[in-house]
């Protein structure tokens, strides 16, 4: 292989149940089969030497790649320019029944060349269970099958790219790989199919079904994204981060995925390699207002029965009506694990899977939860008797624990604290719940609710409150200041225009943003638990936009956001977060900083129009 691709080298391609990353070298360096939270089989990106991977490209490294997803679809071209010739690899995973979970998954990759000539290679390695276990490999004059216990990994070969070439074994680290090389000219076209499942023997794949699948494949995208509503600015990138956010959405429950990979990191070399490939009830609730905001009702309605089949099987649970975070079918058995002999990305250790923060006591979600479900109620998307029931219990719950030390939203290990977050967002879903029972006439202790809304409204204006930092704090017995308090505006906690806010907003563009990019906290003042430091959180940086717009600082908000786009990949995918030199750090693509980017424009769009240009206020 040439150098290893750095995390934005990669795009994205998915079929609704999981998601590759295809480099821009032409590798496939990591997809998990068959879901998004299954071991890996093409694994590379966390271990270049081990973890397995799919590549095809040019076989001089005098090239330049180039990457771009097919207009409003998942379709994934790299396309190699040398001074030879330009060939073009074209890769997309086949949506099946999007209703039924399924161990069968197909990766298409065609290959053409559209300018001259160019050789090319092509190597199949694969590294079943994150390289844990050993395969085998059988060929055919039509293809090859990898075998690793009951798992089964099947290449269909295809066009005159494998019927020129002369095909090779050799042994890759965990088993057998397949090696080729050979040469095309203008109007070759070739290629192949990888199927993960019971498939049966290799056979030929015909030109005749890569053209229907592909053709399948625009019209599901085209005909999804063709129900957006928006018509507003930056509707290209809004686009983008719409169909990453259903790529990284598990058909089969509804349910979203944080991110598709595990074990990046959030600082290179650093120990902060955390495992995404999970639905997070904070981040699949914030999908919600971004979805629904650009007319995706569907999915609103998906998540919310999805939440209500969570909060019914933990009723009277000691650990509350829900955990923090699921599988992907709901099941909340997340034990972390090391992956003692995964490299790391650029030598990043630990490769974890699982997540130890699964456990954790995080009281925000509730007020995220109930934020999505009024928002999802305020766009008709109603509410069921059984699914207000399990809300109404939840704030009963929420009523006798909303006042204990928690984690936060960060999941940081250094302890409990009475997290300023935590706090704003049990306002919110008290606040919420008081709206839905009133609005629909629906039956609850909202007298309670009452109560304790205000005491949690009393108590941040007293003790999150920092009079000598004139600021909100992370938590109540700090002086640190935390980026996820701008939610506090948004959800409606405090006005915009509040001299408190106001100075709390001063005091972060003091401290936390740099250059319009915005850190989550200072880990260095309030210790985390974990070594190292951080880059800027882009979700962070979205949060900071949406809360210009709503002071009316409405040209600081355009510059932010528009330098912002600048920090994206070339195809407009961002992970969690931006290191010094503008690298892309943490898991990726991240749902979090693309739902974020979504709000963001929603509301800034909003404001822009409603304003006439002279009085956007200032800028910097």
């Amino acid at each position: 292989m040439a150098k290893e691709p750095l995390i934005s080298d990669h795009g994205l391609i998915g079929d609704l149940q999981t998601a590759a990353l295809v480099s821009t070298d032409g590798s496939v360096d990591w997809l998990c089969l068959p879901r998004f939270d299954s071991p890996s089989v093409f694994g590379s990106l966390v271990d270049p030497e081990r973890g397995g991977f799919c590549q095809i490209r040019p076989t001089t490294d005098d090239y330049i790649a180039r990457q771009l997803y097919l207009p409003d679809t998942a379709i994934l071209v790299t396309r190699f320019m040398t001074e030879e010739g330009v060939a073009e690899v074209i890769d997309f995973m086949p949506v099946s029944d999007q209703g039924e979970s399924s161990k069968h998954h197909r990766l298409v990759r065609i290959v053409r060349v559209v300018r001259g000539q160019m050789s090319l290679s092509f190597d199949l390695a694969p590294a079943f269970d994150y390289a844990r276990h050993d395969h085998t490999l059988e060929a055919t004059e039509n293809g090859v099958v990898f075998r690793a216990g009951d798992e089964q990994l099947t290449a269909h070969l295809a066009g005159i790219l494998f019927e020129q070439l002369d095909l090779e074994q050799s042994d890759g680290p965990t088993g057998p790989r397949l090696r080729a090389s050979g040469t095309l000219k203008v109007g070759d076209l070739g290629g192949g199919m990888l199927e993960f499942g019971p498939v049966g023997e290799p056979r030929r794949f015909s030109e005749e079904e890569g053209r229907r699948l592909f053709n399948e494949t625009i019209d599901f995208w085209r005909g999804w994204l063709a129900q957006s509503t928006y018509r507003g600015r930056w509707r290209e990138q809004i686009n983008r981060s719409a169909i990453t956010l259903k790529l990284l959405t598990y058909a089969p429950s509804g349910a979203l995925v944080a991110a598709p990979t595990a074990g990046l990191p959030e600082q290179v070399g650093g120990e902060r390699n955390w495992d995404y490939r999970y639905t997070w009830i904070r981040d699949a609730s914030f999908s919600v207002s971004a979805l629904l905001g650009l007319g995706f009702v569907t999915e609103a309605r998906s998540y919310i029965s999805w939440l209500s089949d969570r909060m019914r099987e933990h009723v009277g649970s000691a650990s509350g009506p829900l955990k923090i975070m699921y599988r992907v079918d709901g099941s909340s058995e997340l034990d972390e694990q090391t992956l003692t002999d995964m490299a790391g990305y650029r030598d990043s250790r630990p490769v974890r899977i699982g997540n130890g923060a699964s456990d954790q006591l995080q009281l925000d979600i509730y007020g995220e939860a109930l934020d999505a479900v009024y928002f999802a109620d305020q766009h008709g998307v109603s509410l069921g008797h059984q699914t207000w029931t399990e809300l109404s219990a939840m704030l009963d719950w929420l009523s006798e624990h909303w006042d204990q030390p928690d984690e936060g939203v960060w999941e940081t290990r250094g302890g409990r604290q009475n997290f300023t977050y935590g706090r704003i967002n049990s306002w919110a879903a008290f606040d919420r719940g008081i709206r839905l029972a009133t609005v629909h006439g629906r039956p609850g202790n909202v007298e309670q609710w009452v109560v304790e809304r205000d005491k949690i409204y009393n108590q941040v204006m007293e003790r999150g409150w920092n009079a000598k930092r004139g600021a909100f704090t992370q938590h109540y017995t700090t002086e640190v200041l935390d980026a996820s308090v701008l939610r506090m505006a948004t959800v409606g906690m405090i006005a915009p225009d509040d001299p408190m806010w106001t100075s709390t907003l001063a005091a972060m563009e003091e401290e936390l943003v740099s250059d319009s990019l915005v850190y989550r906290y200072n880990p260095e003042a309030s210790p985390d638990g974990l070594r190292g430091s951080e880059g800027t959180f882009s979700l962070c940086t979205f949060w900071y936009v949406e809360s210009l717009a709503r002071a009316g600082r409405l040209n600081d908000a355009r510059i932010t956001f528009e330098k912002m786009l600048t920090y994206s990949n070339s195809l407009g995918l961002y992970a969690e977060e931006i290191g010094l030199t503008g690298e892309q750090l943490g898991n990726f693509p991240q749902a979090f900083t693309h739902l974020a980017l979504i709000n963001a424009a929603l509301v800034l769009d909003k404001a822009l129009d409603a304003v006439p240009p002279a009085r956007h206020g200032s800028a910097r």
